[in-house]
């Protein structure tokens, strides 16, 4: 009987890893109506104005996307007293923005600008 020879598992792992790769990256496609947490600035000292609108993966109830939904959450509970880097006062979409924390539970005196 001659010897077994271990199959290669390569042609198993790379379906594998791209239906991996396309489910994580189909996640967070939709950008519309995205959040600016200020990312490249952990504890900002200012908060910069909102650009766009909530979207679906903020105001979709239970399909809303957790993970979107609590960084607006913390970034607000953190820094929603703070003043607007540009001295003026929140627009319009910021407006929205902390009306939408405060309609989720977040703490209205979170989000009282200066």
């Amino acid at each position: 009987m001659p010897p077994v020879r271990p199959r290669s598992l390569a042609p198993l792992i790379a379906p594998a890893l791209i239906a991996a790769v396309t489910a994580l990256t189909g996640c967070s496609a939709d950008h519309s109506g995205s959040f600016d947490a200020q990312a490249g600035t952990p504890s900002p000292t200012c908060l910069q104005h909102q650009t766009r609108t909530p979207g679906t993966p903020y105001t979709a109830g239970e399909s809303a996307d957790p993970r979107a939904v609590l960084e607006m959450m913390r970034y607000y509970t953190a820094n929603g007293t703070k003043h607007y880097c540009d001295g003026k006062p929140p627009t319009d979409t910021d407006q929205r923005w902390t009306a939408l924390y405060r309609t989720l539970g977040g703490d209205p005196e979170r989000v009282k600008t200066p």
